[in-house]
């Protein structure tokens, strides 16, 4: 399933929706039409746990001729939103993640060049999100250097507490794109959540597609260009720590719950490892992609 939250007018609430045959499907209102309750938002829905996303699946494959009028709305009309708009607490954020990018962060950044023997975790606050077409906000007043990096999220569907790695990928709901957004020139003292935190620093979405549709998340292709140049291309495959590693890494210290997100982390070809060192200005356009998920678009503007 390929989930998202939408409003169709800015009057309007966000709601709960599902993508399928170009049209998005009101959650709540497929339900209604067959007489179940289900949820308007993502969170609750992620909350509800597998028996409610089974009887969701069941209605999106049922077709056309099954759903609910009120329910179904062309996906063109509909103005898509981060898939879950204020998460519930902080970004779990992961650092030097890809062999090639620990290397180029050596060279620039002040960080080692030897690979990280445990994940390197920090994290970006909930105001940080936005969602598809959102501007990302440079303020020059605090920032020279804003980086990219774009990476694949994912998001947790039941409670892990000390898991495993073989039980691991069983507590994700699924994935989702994300992008790390980075100011270089505000970290603190070796601290990241002012450079990392910032409003805007987390674009997110356009959907979340479920763990069963993507299958396996070690082996998808991810990209970014800004203003139509490709910056960034490699494959989840050549993480050094796999999703099942950080759900069990961060799980054996802190809860996991239900709509948490983990951004896996960034592939080489970030700004801020280029010679000469390149950075986002006001005008320009960013987009990315994950594959099996979609794409997203963000203009940077000044704030």
């Amino acid at each position: 399933m390929k989930l998202v939250t939408y409003r169709k007018s800015v009057e309007e609430p966000a709601r709960l929706g599902a993508l399928a045959e170009g049209f998005v499907l009101d959650v709540e209102r497929l339900g209604y039409g067959v007489g179940l309750e289900l949820p308007d938002r993502m969170i609750d829905f992620i909350s509800a746990g597998p028996a409610a996303w089974r009887v969701l699946r069941h209605l999106i494959d049922a077709g056309f001729d099954d759903w609910s009028v009120d329910a179904v709305i062309p996906a063109s009309n509909v103005t898509l939103l981060a898939p879950i708009p204020r998460p519930a607490k902080n970004i779990f954020g992961i650092g030097l993640n890809y062999v090639e990018h620990v290397e180029e962060s050596s060279r620039t950044l002040d960080t080692s060049a030897d690979l990280p023997k445990e994940p390197v975790i920090f994290s970006k606050p909930p105001t940080a999100v936005i969602g598809p077409n959102d501007p990302i906000r440079h303020n020059a007043a605090l920032t020279q250097q804003l980086d990219w990096e774009v990476e694949l999220a994912a998001i947790i569907g039941t409670t892990a507490r000390g898991v495993s790695k073989d039980e691991a990928l069983d507590h994700v709901f699924g994935y989702s794109v994300m992008v790390d957004v980075s100011a270089r020139d505000c970290r603190r003292a070796g601290q990241w959540i002012v450079s990392k935190g910032q409003d805007t620093f987390a674009p997110f979405g356009p959907c979340i597609v479920t763990a069963d549709e993507v299958g396996d998340p070690q082996d998808l292709d991810l990209w970014l260009t800004i203003n139509g140049e490709e910056k960034q291309r490699s494959n989840t495959k050549h993480m050094l720590f796999k999703v099942d590693h950080l759900v069990s890494d961060i799980s054996s210290c802190m809860t996991l719950e239900p709509g948490d997100i983990i951004a896996t982390g960034t592939p080489s070809g970030v700004g801020a490892g280029r010679d000469p060192q390149e950075f986002m200005w006001p005008g320009d356009v960013l987009e990315c992609g994950v594959e099996k998920i979609g794409t997203l678009r963000h203009p940077v503007v000044k704030a």
